[in-house]
């Protein structure tokens, strides 16, 4: 289970922040925990070949005993992430809700929700994980199993269907989960013996029909709306507000809506429904949010740095947006929130004195 919101990959235009696993990784090297999985790309583990388990970016397991002194930050994943808690006790939170695992529950997060383990920091225990690249980075994408899933077609799109109508994160795991996980614990200790591919597949089999009879015995609704044009636009937004790096970009209409793979038209209609305003009149009102965040905690940074930083390409018109918005000057705003005086406000008030 992963941790920083770095580095970033693309999906069309999109650039997604996901896990770096920096404390994860520091906590192996460090002897904190013991950690075996299997890797493609830059999560921690043994290298697999891109061939090897199509689909799978990573698979493993770790185990810590006694306190811990870290903790997970919140991330993303570069695909559908499954994790069982085998033992132990730990905090957990997805979009900001708070949950507590404790054995015996299994978590599914998707690739859009940000989420993280540690309140801030990991309790001692044994969890296992993995993540499944189906090719979605939005609600509304269309979900592309590996050809090693066997099940049929039918139970395939019920599985499909159950975790796009459906975003609970947290679930009980049933012994047959409880011990797909455990059978693929011990292959991938193993790995690279003759035959663990062939005996992972299975394993993973069992655990997908696992999961989906589990869903089918725990799961009483289903919101076809977790799926819709206007959710994409929605969650799109939200990362607008929430994510300096996403309100920074060069955006302009066509790209915000291709990025949420509709039309303009379509795309003004939800965000309007939304956010009761234009799509760049919100983008602007995201960026003067964040540049007001800047002011009050950047102490060291210019004004004009922080409007570049924040996405504005003129520091006049920064300037200008910021007063209609605040009914101040960036500088005032400062000056109040942090008690650092305005440019030159100092040096008038020396030659007054």
């Amino acid at each position: 289970m992963p941790s920083r919101l770095a580095p970033i990959y693309r999906s069309g235009m999109a650039r997604m922040r996901v896990d770096s696993c920096g404390p994860q990784s520091a906590a192996v090297r460090d002897g904190k925990i013991r950690l075996v999985a299997l890797t493609k790309g830059h999560y921690p583990g043994v290298e697999l070949r891109r061939d090897q388990l199509p689909g799978i970016n990573s698979i493993g397991f770790w185990s810590g005993a006694g306190a811990q002194d870290w903790g997970l930050d919140p991330h993303r994943n570069e695909g559908l992430e499954i994790a069982f808690l085998e033992t132990g006790r730990m905090d957990f939170s997805v979009e900001a809700k708070n949950y507590e695992l404790r054995p015996g529950h299994f978590t599914i997060t998707r690739p859009w929700q940000l989420h993280k383990l540690g309140a801030p920091h990991i309790g001692p225990g044994k969890l296992h994980w993995l993540i499944l690249d189906v090719g979605v980075r939005r609600p509304n994408q269309e979900w592309h199993w590996p050809r090693w899933l066997t099940l049929t077609d039918a139970d395939r799109e019920e599985l499909t269907r159950k975790l796009r109508h459906n975003e609970s994160p947290v679930w009980e795991a049933s012994p047959e989960v409880a011990g797909a996980f455990r059978g693929l614990m011990e292959s991938i200790a193993r790995w690279p013996a003759p035959h663990l591919e062939s005996r992972m597949i299975t394993l993973l089999n069992r655990l997908f029909l696992a999961v989906l009879v589990a869903l089918c015995e725990q799961q009483t609704q289903h919101n076809p709306q977790l799926t819709s044009r206007r959710r994409t636009v929605e969650l799109f937004l939200r990362d607008l507000a929430g994510n300096a790096a996403s309100s920074s970009r060069d955006w302009t209409l066509e790209q915000m809506a291709r990025e949420c793979g509709l039309g303009i038209t379509a795309f003004s209609k939800y965000c309007r429904e939304v956010v009761n305003s234009g799509a760049v009149e919100y983008l602007n009102q995201c960026r003067l949010e964040q540049a007001a965040h800047a002011l009050r905690h950047d102490r060291h940074r210019t004004i004009t740095d922080i409007a570049f930083a924040s996405g504005f390409h003129s520091s006049q018109y920064f300037a200008t947006a910021f007063r209609k918005h605040f009914r101040q000057s960036p500088g005032t705003y400062r000056s109040t929130a942090t008690g650092i005086l305005p440019q030159g406000d100092s040096a008038r008030r020396d030659s007054k004195g």
